[in-house]
């Protein structure tokens, strides 16, 4: 034991070893600042702090100004008078369903695939918003379907009150 720490207290070996902990440290620092310029170009941490950040200081979640001003530029289209723009609304406001359940975390290649997980305590007017989807589906697949006004604000409204029910307004 007196041997290894004669050794190690040579002037020699004191000076690699002194050497050795530099380049260590220097390439820790680059570890360092690899790991922080990654994480500040991936958006994950942005993103994570700045929903956090937000749900916490407004009390509503993520993302709902975003959501509102959708729908305010789908509720826009229900005041022209013709009737592609209410089609358009209609599946505007499908999809803006789609993309909320989406991110709630509800899983499936379509609107119809994620409802079906859903139950009634969940979104009370779970009925309404399927009698709503296959409204839009007859939009989609007949091009002779005829949606009028008021048909495509009933529509809209059930869509809206599943918003409402998802508490994204």
């Amino acid at each position: 034991m007196n041997k290894l720490i004669s050794f190690i207290t040579l002037p020699e070996i004191a000076k690699i070893i002194a050497i050795s902990k530099i380049i260590f440290i220097i390439i820790s620092l680059l570890f360092i600042i690899g790991i922080i310029f990654l994480l500040l170009k991936n958006s994950w941490l942005k993103y994570s702090f700045l929903e956090n950040s937000t749900e916490f200081f407004t009390y509503r979640p993520f993302g709902v100004k975003r959501t509102f001003k959708q729908w305010l530029k789908i509720t826009k289209r229900l005041e022209t008078e013709r009737e592609a723009d209410y089609k358009l609304a209609l599946i505007e406001v499908d999809s803006l369903l789609d993309e909320i359940l989406n991110k709630i975390g509800y899983k499936g290649e379509s609107l119809g695939e994620k409802l079906k997980q859903l139950d009634p305590n969940t979104l009370p007017n779970l009925e309404q918003v399927w009698q709503a989807h296959k409204v839009r589906n007859n939009v989609i697949h007949d091009p002779d379907y005829h949606l009028t006004l008021e048909k495509a604000k009933d529509v809209i409204g059930i869509y809206e009150q599943a918003f409402r029910d998802l508490e994204m307004f």
